[in-house]
């Protein structure tokens, strides 16, 4: 029975995940087919159209392409920022046993494909991609191994997804850092006041949804305009939100007794439509209460997985996948080839190495019912960057058209082949 109750969760996480993997891959199947279609054009021109406001002397408009990345994967990068926190507080990162065994994994999967990217690189142009090959999709790599059913213990896919999440970790910071240009310290400044007053407030008072989504919008846009990315604002923003209930479920329980008989004598039995007025102040508290012993950051996270899996993602492989595949285009072939390389080869050595390092130096140990085979699939499943890469990707060659299709063209080889790869290796080695 305990056993039920702390995997269903990660269950149903992984089911999300997984069928999110399959709508990126859909998504990013009809937006190839229709850049390459004779109505390429109209992908394109959908993708340029401007939208925004302006009143005044006040005007905020943008591409679509850009409301797309700088905007909607802000809700995505928030939904990091809250997976992150709850991790280390209370999840599978939040010891340093816990943690040892997917961090060097991690550390191996990010610190092999950069030095292999550096490595194969000859043009000092395209050097700034380095970061391209870090981090692993989640959504992409628990959909390979879904089609795997049975054959896949659950605790392989909480090893991946324990150490895709240090990736996304190292991935922020990189952006935060190496991929932020021109920045505007005051802007920067002011964002970190409204952060810290927002946290200040949750801290002492009370989580208002409504006065952080006012907050959050403003902050956002001060780091839109502060050269550093947007995006990282929802993942300082994400660390506000407070994890711990206002009350415990004992007390919970016996507010839910009295409210409920309070509603019984409240109501006249008889079979109407309107409710009572007792009966509506009733139920009245009975939201307060349920809004007392949630936490607000497992409540945002749960109503926001699905937002972000079923459309965010699935709208940016839309938006980010459409690239022109001719022989008469133009593309950095070398780039091209290095991304893959450095996606399939740089994560497959890197998290495997480390990891049989880690197990056989005692600094961490083996998961229950998990073996070396198993782990040198996974470690090939971890190529699989779709998101992230192409993200980092546009960042990196930010207006060099020819670059970025080479960086997306690369990221689909190197994902499919180490999601094939992967697939194979775990359906071989695992019963």
């Amino acid at each position: 029975m305990i056993k039920k109750i702390l995997l269903t969760p990660f269950q149903k996480f992984v089911k999300t995940e997984s069928l999110a993997g399959m709508l990126l891959f859909g998504a990013t199947i009809i937006a190839l087919f229709w850049a390459n279609s004779i109505y390429g054009e109209y992908y394109e021109i959908l993708l340029q159209h401007e939208i925004g406001i302006s009143f005044q002397s006040f005007e905020l408009k943008k591409p679509l392409i850009l409301w797309i990345n700088d905007g909607l994967m802000t809700v995505f990068f928030f939904l990091i920022g809250l997976e992150l926190k709850r991790e280390l507080l209370i999840g599978e990162i939040n010891t340093v046993k816990k943690a040892a065994f997917p961090f060097i994994a991690a550390l191996g999967g990010v610190l092999v494909p950069v030095a292999l990217y550096l490595f194969l690189n000859q043009d000092p142009t395209t050097s700034k991609g380095w970061g391209i090959p870090m981090a692993t999709d989640i959504a992409f790599a628990l959909a390979v191994l879904s089609t795997l059913g049975k054959r896949v213990p659950i605790s392989l896919k909480i090893f991946l997804t324990a150490f895709a999440i240090i990736d996304d970790i190292a991935a922020v910071l990189v952006i935060a850092i190496f991929y932020s240009v021109d920045i505007n310290w005051l802007f920067i400044l002011y964002g970190i006041i409204l952060i810290s007053f927002l946290a200040i407030l949750y801290y002492k008072k009370k989580f208002s949804f409504s006065i952080g989504i006012i907050l959050a919008v403003i902050v956002w846009y001060l780091f839109l305009k502060s050269g550093v990315h947007p995006t990282i604002a929802g993942v300082l923003l994400a660390f506000t939100i407070p994890i711990k209930r206002r009350i415990n479920i004992t007390l919970f329980s016996n507010h839910l007794s009295t409210i409920s008989d309070r509603i019984l004598k409240a109501s006249d039995n008889d079979e109407k439509h309107l409710l009572t007025k007792g009966e509506l102040k009733c139920i009245d508290n009975l939201d307060d209460l349920t809004c007392e012993v949630r936490s607000p950051l497992q409540h945002l996270e749960n109503k926001l997985h699905s937002l972000v899996a079923y459309f965010v993602l699935p709208i940016f492989a839309f938006a980010n996948a459409g690239v022109v595949i001719s022989l008469s285009y133009d593309f950095n072939f070398s780039l091209m080839i290095n991304i893959a390389l450095s996606l399939f080869v740089g994560k497959f050595v890197g998290v495997a190495i480390f990891s049989y390092l880690g197990i056989k130096l005692k600094i961490a140990e083996l998961p229950r019912g998990l073996n070396l085979k198993q782990i040198l699939g996974i470690s090939a499943i971890a190529g699989v960057g779709f998101t992230m890469s192409i993200f980092i990707g546009n960042l990196a060659f930010y207006g060099d058209l020819i670059s970025i299709n080479s960086v997306k063209v690369g990221v689909l080889i190197g994902s499919l082949i180490s999601g094939i790869v992967g697939y194979t290796i775990l359906r071989l080695t695992s019963k």
